[in-house]
């Protein structure tokens, strides 16, 4: 493997994101949406406290070896491709999962929410596959 100090940081941190984000997507939102409507609220609220501090630190790394990147130069194909899957990812996040996580706090469980949350979460998958992918691309 080869590659400079910031593009080394740019494929651990897109590897551990595409780790914490598959959890997810596989195990952690399926049981979510298993939760029945009685005790939605309880499990809403706990993984919310939960998965929060996770997400943080991992888009936090995610930005700051992406910047790291970007200045460190120089800009090629795979530096491209893993910033258009982060992108992604932060997008779903921000238009889709988080005002519908609101929206189930607030309302409770409602079957579209959840698929709504169910498709934002896939398409954050598909982000990370993408700049996992791209971060690789780089080192190489």
């Amino acid at each position: 493997m080869t590659g400079s100090p910031a593009l080394v940081a740019l494929a651990a941190a897109t590897t551990l994101h595409l780790g914490f984000q598959l959890t997810v997507t596989a195990l952690v939102y399926p049981a979510l949406a298993r939760t029945s409507s009685q005790g939605w609220s309880r499990s809403h609220e706990a993984h919310s406290r939960a998965i929060v501090p996770l997400v943080v630190l991992t888009y936090a790394a995610l930005l700051t070896t992406l910047t790291w990147a970007w200045l460190a130069g120089p800009i090629g194909p795979g530096l491209v491709v893993a910033t258009a899957g982060t992108i992604l990812t932060f997008a779903a996040t921000a238009f889709v999962a988080a005002p519908t996580h609101a929206e189930l706090g607030r309302n409770g469980k409602s079957d579209r929410a959840v698929r709504r949350l169910l498709a934002a979460d896939r398409t954050r998958s598909m982000g990370a596959v993408l700049a996992t992918v791209g971060a690789l691309i780089a080192l190489t």
